[in-house]
């Protein structure tokens, strides 16, 4: 069988370090309701203002870490693009990034004009959110819809508490953990809390106070990004057998004036190294690969705010990237994926 098509998502890169191309990035990311999820004239007027300073101070974040081969984030997409064309072996293995190039729309319309007729979608994120995985759903069933294309779709959900990805997470880890360090922060991509409020079935969970992500029922934990993420670093702690003290759970990349979910980790790196940390690991388990947030937020800024508040050496783990046993495990997953109501 060689009909069957895996399409791997992943969130996008402006198209070169210029502030013209970041700003023309920002503008198509900022402008998606799914990730500024206010009526489109707010939207239109808050996006506006953002893109006044933020493009020409983003590329300059953007070009810190900027590799001969382009975005590492695409690089690094397409070596794993690359890994799964050994693993997948019933079509082609495409690569898409929900914003930029190439886009969904524009690998999608391919795949109908060479014949593909199944199509696997893979949006690469371990938690889900509706600012990463809806959004990437949106844009397949529109492009369907406005391009009449035909596919049969299958999703693979959000795999934050799968074996398979946990394992491969663990093994990934392991070796940068052989070292001696004085505490393990796994720091995930944060979201404003309506993001999750807004989802939550029971009306009654999120930021009442207590451990309620800790303690999620199933039912909130299937929408929760929050509750995920403490999921994933409960599971993956356990695997490493890290006892409870040298490791903590906080969250970066704030945008804006509403409130997000916290512990902030800007605010907890200062808090880590006044308790005593000296010698700090930085994970990032909400991307699968390195990318602004990791190379440039936290192997840079983190760095120098870490040391600034006292602590002596912030190490920044790889993310997955083009791991063999993470190319299997994504394998597995994208197998087994259910079908997708368009």
């Amino acid at each position: 069988m060689t009909d069957h098509a895996l399409l791997l998502v992943n969130l996008g890169s402006p198209a070169s370090t210029e502030v013209a191309d970041v700003r023309r990035y920002l503008n198509q990311f900022l402008m998606d309701p799914y990730v500024i999820d206010l009526p489109w004239p707010v939207r239109r007027l808050l996006v506006s203002l953002i893109l006044i300073k933020r493009p020409e101070q983003s590329a300059h974040a953007y070009a810190s870490i900027w590799w001969d081969e382009g975005s590492p984030l695409v690089v690094l997409s397409k070596r794993l693009q690359q890994a799964m064309t050994q693993e997948w072996t019933q079509g082609p293995v495409e690569l898409a990034m929900r914003y930029g190039e190439p886009s969904i729309e524009t690998v999608l319309t391919r795949l109908a004009a060479q014949g593909i007729k199944k199509v696997t979608l893979a949006p690469l994120y371990p938690q889900f959110a509706d600012s990463t995985v809806t959004t990437v759903i949106e844009e397949a069933k529109r492009v369907v819809r406005d391009r009449k294309l035909h596919f049969d779709f299958s999703l693979v959900p959000p795999f934050f508490n799968q074996p398979e990805y946990l394992e491969a997470l663990v093994e990934s880890v392991r070796p940068h953990l052989a070292q001696d360090f004085d505490h393990l922060l796994l720091s995930f991509h944060g979201l404003p809390e309506r993001h999750i409020t807004k989802l939550d079935p029971t009306g009654n969970h999120c930021f009442k106070g207590g451990n309620c992500c800790e303690n999620a029922s199933p039912e909130v934990l299937a929408v929760c990004y929050r509750a995920q993420c403490m999921r994933s670093s409960a599971e993956f702690a356990k695997r490493m057998g890290l006892p409870d003290g040298k490791w903590s759970v906080s969250f970066q990349s704030r945008l804006g004036r509403a409130k997000w979910i916290e512990p902030y980790t800007e605010a907890h790196l200062a808090e880590l190294a006044a308790q005593g940390v000296k010698k700090l690991l930085v994970m990032c388990p909400a991307f699968v690969a390195d990318c602004i947030e990791t190379l440039e937020e936290i192997g840079d800024r983190g760095a120098e705010q870490f040391k600034e508040a006292g602590g002596e050496e912030l190490i920044l783990i790889p993310c997955l990237n083009d791991d063999p046993n993470w190319a299997k495990a994504l394998n597995t997953l994208c197998e087994r994926a259910p079908a997708m109501v368009v």
